[in-house]
């Protein structure tokens, strides 16, 4: 079993800078890979980055060159900096772990609102 503990979210204003943190604890070697998504109001929950074991990166398109998604494996965090936000980006962020059985475990979610 793993759990994951968000932190980091916020207000900012548009063009302002966030940095999430993911701290995982307990199995940890059971993870293949680690991901952040996003969930706005009345939409559906969805990917903004991920990183695998062997530090392979993902984005989707809306914050590819704003986005950077990074791991401290010391540390068992995953990272995600989040440079030139958007009103856009409003929205519940999920750290989310996926195991190597396939299965996969979420974050409690951290709030991040860009507004003026």
């Amino acid at each position: 079993q793993v759990q994951l503990v968000e932190s980091g979210g916020g207000l900012v204003q548009p063009g302002g800078s966030l940095r999430l943190s993911c701290a995982a604890s307990g199995s940890i070697l059971s993870i293949s890979a680690m991901g952040w998504y996003r969930q706005a109001p009345g939409k559906e929950r969805e990917l903004v980055a991920t990183i695998t074991t062997g530090g392979n990166t993902n984005y989707a398109d809306s914050g590819k060159g704003r986005f950077t998604i990074s791991r401290d494996n010391d540390k068992n965090t995953v990272y995600l900096q989040m440079n030139g936000l958007k009103p856009e980006d409003t929205a519940v962020y999920y750290c989310n772990a996926l195991f190597h059985s396939g299965q996969g475990s979420w974050g409690q979610g951290t709030q991040v609102t860009v507004s003026s």
